[in-house]
């Protein structure tokens, strides 16, 4: 599940990876259906017959279960049993249920689907009708990353075939830190977890520390939860997430065009005021609400194609133009929450090639969200601050021992 991107930062990076490799709990798995080899989701396949579909957009899920012959009655009962482990209105379209049988020629017995790669749901309409949630049996190894940035930090992940995804968990993490402004000389160590089915990597899990250090500055953030809180905060127990996020697309892109008073327009073939900030991206990257809002626009004009304009609060509001499309649901009086998919990057309208022209208002005029100072979220209560402080303290302690191979370069302590 990597996406691809053109360019990663501008920079590159030598990344150094070491791990220790040890099971996490899992959770109970219900008798009833037991992953055994041989089996396909607990299911014998000498036994049983199975054939897997593709829900189609906009169908409802009583249309496609009718398909296969289901009564309607056994349908609407399981609509209400759902709702306590997948509501059939969270099944997406584009994805796979697979019927299963007891012999090509019979009646459906289950469907299986699969809402993420460690969990799958039975939806049994045989004999009796029940749904059962089911986790996929995996283990977690700890891993540790380091890198020095050299060239570009894309090409050096290419090379260590290290996944896209931890970096923008990264980013998530180092929220406060402008990716745009990485140089070389910069480094970074992250505490992560590596998930794995059987022998086989599915992805990246948990990060729980991540280290930034350029120039004389570092940033730090470390994964806390309790009852109350959970995220990443930084030395003072304040949240590293920001009121809003640097750009509204992940750290994969790129300034095209900043904020111009006196830009010469590409295609109007005149100076003309850029009121915005470019961010270049392939076609069908997601764009990002940047902070919690109200979509006041979702439509067309000539000059902005297909863009999204959403107010956050009496100060501010922001526009994302050019899209190639918007993301479900994503319309006007809609709310989006900060980090939520509103569009793709696309290139409607008066655009040269695929880009986000981002347009940032306070108080009724358009101004450089780049200069702008926001001032960081409140930090934890005192009361709560004696169980992070001493969670800060270990993950500090374990990433100033990791040092890596950086060709004797000497990286620093934390502080």
């Amino acid at each position: 599940m990597l996406k691809l991107i053109s360019s990663f930062l501008g920079l590159s990076a030598l990344f150094f990876s070491f791990h220790s490799c040890a099971p996490v709990e899992k959770q109970k798995i219900r008798e009833e259906i037991v992953i055994v080899p041989d089996t396909i989701f607990g299911f014998s396949d000498d036994q049983y017959w199975f054939e897997g579909r593709k829900i189609k957009n906009n169908q409802f899920m009583t249309d496609f279960f009718q398909e296969f012959g289901v009564e309607y009655q056994k349908i609407l009962e399981l609509e209400k049993l759902a709702e306590e482990t997948l509501s059939l209105r969270k099944i997406k379209a584009g994805n796979i249920m697979t019927c299963v049988k007891n012999g090509e020629c019979k009646n459906p017995e289950y469907f299986i689907y699969q809402p993420d790669d460690y969990h799958y749901v039975v939806y049994a309409l045989g004999d009796s009708v029940y749904t059962q949630k089911n986790e996929i049996p995996h283990f977690a190894c700890q891993e540790t990353a380091t890198g020095v940035i050299e060239t570009t930090l894309w090409d050096a992940m290419v090379e260590q075939n290290m996944s896209i995804s931890l970096i923008d968990k990264m980013e998530d993490a180092l929220a406060a830190f402008d990716f745009t402004t990485a140089q070389v000389g910069d480094q970074f160590k992250l505490v992560y977890d590596e998930v794995y089915i059987d022998e086989t990597p599915m992805g990246i899990g948990q990060l729980y520390a991540a280290w930034y250090k350029t120039g004389l500055d570092t940033f730090m953030g470390v994964y806390f939860e309790n009852e109350k809180y959970e995220g990443f905060y930084d030395e003072k127990g304040r949240p590293t997430k920001r009121a809003f996020l640097n750009a509204p697309i992940r750290a994969s892109y790129r300034i095209s065009s900043v904020y111009n008073l006196r830009r010469f327009h590409p295609i109007d073939k005149r100076v003309k005021a850029h009121l915005g900030t470019d961010y270049a991206a392939p076609y069908g990257t997601p764009i990002r609400a940047v902070a919690d809002g109200k979509v006041v626009i979702a439509g067309y004009t000539k000059g902005n194609g297909k863009y999204v304009k959403i107010r956050h609060d009496k100060t501010y509001q922001t526009q994302y133009l050019h899209m190639q499309g918007y993301a479900s649901g994503v319309r006007s009086g809609r709310h989006v929450k900060q980090g939520q998919t509103i569009g793709y990057v696309g290139s409607t309208g008066k655009a040269t090639g695929p880009h986000v022209c981002f347009r940032f208002w306070k108080n009724g005029r358009q101004v450089d969200h780049r200069r702008e100072n926001f001032p960081p979220l409140d930090p934890m209560p005192e009361k709560q601050m004696p169980d992070y402080l001493e969670k800060f303290g270990e993950m500090s302690n374990f990433l100033t021992k990791i040092t890596g191979n950086f060709d004797g370069r000497d990286l620093g302590y934390l502080h």
